[in-house]
């Protein structure tokens, strides 16, 4: 059987959730579970995310998924509903919504009595600078306090664009809308917290954080490993070797005939490929780990296999290829291919085979 595997460590997911409580220890968390649970797998994720005081997911289908998992957590729309008849549903489910434009509000007020009911918030999105979703600030206060008035319990919210950079000055200014709109609206409830705002920013905690990428043991700094954060991979993408060829100099490899060999050379063909969701182009150097080596690809990587340079290594067919995991980091993939780690761990296909380490 080919051999192409993901592996999900829930001991390392546990591990990156009880760091969040470290690191917010007043602040409810909503773990991010949307996209398959950034490509680990919904059901698994779950299990080990138990202890999270709600969950957060970009739309109606994925929060009943939870539910028809067995799982009764609060869960958060973060994208709210797309139409009426999904506000009677999340209703029923006890799914608190995101609100982000006035629609969406006068849904809410249509549902009120029943929304009320089950004692659920709801969340008011400030748009204050990312200008994807949210109420402008000249608009949200009235906005809440309608709300208010209309008996609903409020949590303000928003998105920070560049938590992940240091120094740009849309970080200052989303902060000082944020404060303000808060100030003006008290008492309220606020959220405004992802991963890198959690490990940067503590003063901005406040009642709710919404962990992502942090939980799954990828970093969203540039600049900073998971190891630097105290957080464990919890994703190893594997494969084998399946041939070794020896080829002399000048023969070349793979599709296009791109490298070529400027000696004799031993190549080892892996069983993974693009058509897995390993990165087909890189812009810089790319590597696997094999017993405890890193290994250079050599050639273009094709839809079921890749090839790399196993020249003086004495590799054999069988062996275990680290795609990404716990040595060879899938933010550090992704750095050579010109991406997030995000994008890679979320468009996995369902080739490979999923195994479950607890």
């Amino acid at each position: 059987m080919r051999q192409a595997t993901v592996s999900i460590n829930q001991d390392a997911l546990q591990y990156n959730l009880n760091r969040v409580k470290q690191l917010a220890p007043k602040s409810k968390i909503v773990s991010m579970v949307k996209a398959d649970a950034y490509g680990h797998g919904l059901e698994n994720s779950l299990s080990a995310l138990a202890q999270t005081d709600a969950f957060g997911v970009a739309c109606l289908s994925e929060a009943l998924e939870i539910r028809q998992l067995g799982f009764e957590q609060l869960v958060t729309l973060i994208e709210g509903v797309f139409s009426e008849d999904e506000m009677q549903i999340a209703i029923d489910q006890r799914f608190e919504c995101m609100v982000h434009h006035q629609q969406q509000v006068e849904w809410l007020i249509q549902h009120k009595v029943a929304y009320q009911a089950k004692k659920l918030k709801v969340w008011i999105k400030l748009n204050s600078g990312m200008n994807r979703l949210g109420f402008k600030a000249d608009e949200i206060i009235d906005v809440i306090n309608n709300l208010k008035a209309e008996g609903f319990e409020c949590v303000l919210a928003m998105h920070f664009a560049n938590a992940d950079s240091d120094d740009h000055p849309l970080n200052e200014q989303q902060k000082q809308l944020f404060l303000q709109v808060r100030e003006a609206c008290m008492p309220i409830l606020c959220s405004c917290c992802n991963s890198a705002a959690i490990l940067k920013w503590p003063e901005l905690h406040f009642d709710y954080v919404r962990p992502g990428v942090m939980l799954y043991g990828a970093s969203p700094f540039a600049d900073r490993s998971v190891h630097e954060l105290d957080l464990k991979p919890v994703m190893t993408f594997s494969a084998e070797v399946i041939a070794i060829n020896h080829i002399q100099a000048g023969e070349k490899v793979g599709y296009g005939s791109l490298v070529t060999a400027e000696k004799e050379m031993d190549i080892a063909v892996v069983s993974i490929g693009y058509g897995d969701g390993y990165p087909r182009a890189y812009i810089a150097q790319n590597s696997v780990v094999v017993n405890q080596k890193n290994l250079n690809l050599f050639g273009r990587v094709s839809m079921d296999m890749l090839t790399i340079d196993a020249t003086g290594h004495a590799l054999k067919i069988g062996d275990s290829v680290e795609l990404w995991g716990e040595q060879r980091l899938v933010d550090d993939v992704a750095k050579t291919s010109g991406t997030i780690g995000y994008e890679l761990l979320c468009r996995l296909s369902n080739r490979p085979t999923r195994k479950i380490k607890a």
